[in-house]
C-alpha cells in the first residue's frame, strides 16, 4: 500500500494565492535536488509548472525565503502543473516577509476597480 501524506491541518483551497515567478530548491527521495518554478503561492501551499512528474501524495522539502525549509504534499496534478499543500500554515507575518522577499508577479495580478 502507498504511503499517503498525513496533513495536520485541513486541505484549504480558498487561501488568496499570489501569482510568483520564482525559482525555488527543493528537496525529493526520488528526484534528489532539484530546482521548481513556483508560478503561485498562498499561506496553506503552491503551485509548480514545468512539473518533472509528480504524483498525488508525493512529499517534497522546499527552501523558501524568511520560511527556511518545509514541506510540501502534492494535493493534485494537471499536465505540467502540480500544486503541493504545506505540512503546517504559515504564520502570516513570515508569509508577508517571503512574498516581499519573492517579489509577486505583478503582471499577473487582477486589476481592481
Amino acid at each position: 500500500m502507498p504511503y499517503r501524506a498525513q496533513l495536520s491541518v485541513p486541505e484549504l483551497r480558498r487561501s488568496a494565492r499570489h501569482p510568483v515567478d520564482y525559482q525555488v530548491k527543493a528537496e525529493h527521495a526520488v528526484h534528489g535536488d532539484i530546482t521548481l518554478h513556483l508560478a503561485n503561492i498562498s499561506v496553506n501551499g503552491f503551485m509548480i509548472d514545468q512539473s518533472p512528474g509528480f504524483s498525488r501524495g508525493e512529499r517534497l522539502i522546499v527552501r523558501l525565503p524568511t520560511i527556511g525549509r518545509i514541506e510540501g504534499y502534492c494535493m493534485w496534478t494537471t499536465g505540467d502543473r502540480a500544486g503541493f499543500q504545506f505540512e503546517r500554515i504559515i504564520r502570516p507575518d513570515h508569509f508577508e516577509e517571503m512574498i516581499l522577499a519573492i517579489k509577486p508577479n505583478t503582471r499577473l495580478l487582477r486589476k481592481r476597480q
